[in-house]
């Protein structure tokens, strides 16, 4: 069953009531902070508490394991706006503990996918359009991998200003604690 009304009769008495009024701000982020983070459910609340924040005070950027896939993909092109567009200074990649990503198995998610009813017809058509599904769908050794790999691939993005500070954080998902892997004012610090 959708919740999609459950949402909107939400939503209504939500908008008539004022109730977004505390979350007004504008597009610009006061901390001049981008965040790349994982999806993961935990960090929702847990994660900008954590670090202090407000609405309004970063971008928060989430996908599967904090992950810059690709140098010229969505993230990055995030990334890049949030730098040029809207006054970001300072980037933060912050994976977390027991993420999700750590030992995906591609052909664990692609079996899913055909017993859900993908056929093997649809997988071939993508893997003749240049997409590796296994490389694509491929988590990581350690969740620390995939952060120090995305703060590589921002820190020396071609596009990007190189007194842009770019940080790798992990995150204990159960209390909030951050430690820092990289702090791109100073040497990698290590796992």
């Amino acid at each position: 069953m959708t919740r999609l009304y459950d949402i909107l009769q939400h939503n209504h008495t939500f908008v008539e009531e004022g109730h977004y009024k505390e979350f007004e701000t504008d597009k610009f982020p006061d901390k001049k902070m981008v965040i790349l983070t994982c999806m993961d459910t935990r960090l929702v609340e847990l994660l900008p508490k954590a670090m202090s924040l407000r609405n309004g005070d970063a971008k928060i950027i989430k996908n599967a394991g904090a992950i810059v896939s690709h140098p010229f993909g969505s993230i990055m092109r995030s990334i890049v706006v949030a730098v040029y567009e809207l006054g970001a200074t300072e980037i933060f990649v912050v994976g977390h503990y027991d993420c999700g990503m750590t030992g995906l198995s591609a052909v664990n998610v692609l079996e899913k996918a055909r017993s859900q009813g993908i056929s093997n017809d649809v997988m071939q058509t993508v893997a003749h359009s240049g997409i590796d599904l296994e490389r694509w769908l491929k988590g990581f050794s350690h969740a620390q991998e995939g952060v120090e790999k995305s703060v590589s691939i921002i820190k020396n993005h071609p596009l990007l200003p190189k007194e842009i500070l770019v940080h790798g954080l992990m995150m204990d998902p159960a209390t909030g604690k951050l430690d820092v892997l990289i702090d791109g004012g100073q040497e990698h610090i290590g796992a």
